[in-house]
């Protein structure tokens, strides 16, 4: 069973966020029984805050679009117009370790950065991929991973700042993390680049990594299931 891939929804027509965890479940559900193929929606949300299981009270904004409380891990963070979000519900290969899947989503994403010259890295201690701190100022987030693993099969996934705006994510603790900034691709470049455009690329690195990441036969089912 190969890996399949579904553009959900782009500008101008963004995806409500329920609407987009409802098709996750869906899919999740298939995925798990062995009827679904592995499958990543690519797709840009309409504007909303998302609050992982670890995201205390004091941490939610007071204002600005609504908070849904989401089963990843994590804690809150932003997604809308100008963002790519990847979510790969995928049935992970016996054995695979969690902290292994997130390695894989970060070097895609890393990959991917490197088409318009910025240097994304890892931060030993954090998930996701970032901009080293230079001298435009302090390390800079762009993009950010939240995950489940579920009977072996994955949910949520990534959000690769493209062009958004970064005026939401700075009326939060982005993630928690109050020692770092946020930043996108067209703020590193000047270059405007819309999500759509991305995701093809984003569509190549993963299928590099299809192998280590999709289970070939046989259901995915099993008891264990894990948070990041």
């Amino acid at each position: 069973m190969t890996l399949e891939f579904s553009r959900v929804g782009f500008a101008p027509h963004y995806v409500d966020y329920e609407e987009g965890w409802a098709l996750q479940r869906r899919i999740h559900e298939g995925v798990v029984a062995g009827t679904t193929p592995s499958t990543v929606l690519l797709l840009e949300h309409a504007p909303v805050y998302t609050a992982g299981k670890r995201t205390e009270e004091h941490e939610r904004p007071l204002d600005g679009p609504p908070v849904d409380n989401v089963d990843r891990g994590g804690k809150l963070t932003w997604h809308g117009p100008g963002q790519l979000v990847g979510y790969p519900i995928v049935a992970l290969p016996d054995p695979t370790r969690v902290a292994d899947y997130v390695d894989i989503l970060e070097q895609v994403l890393i990959n991917v950065l490197a088409d318009y010259a910025n240097r994304g890295t890892r931060i030993e201690g954090r998930s996701a991929v970032w901009i080293e701190a230079d001298g435009e100022g302090p390390a800079r987030k762009i993009a950010a991973i939240g995950i489940r693993v579920n009977r072996r099969v994955t949910m949520h996934g990534f959000a690769l700042n493209c062009s958004n705006d970064l005026g939401p994510s700075a009326q939060i603790t982005a993630c928690g993390i109050a020692d770092a900034g946020t930043t996108t691709i067209e703020a590193e470049t000047g270059r405007k680049v819309l999500p759509a455009e991305i995701a093809g690329r984003v569509e190549e690195e993963l299928r590099k990594f299809e192998a280590r990441l999709v289970k070939v036969a046989g259901t995915a089912a099993s008891p264990e299931g894990a948070l990041l």
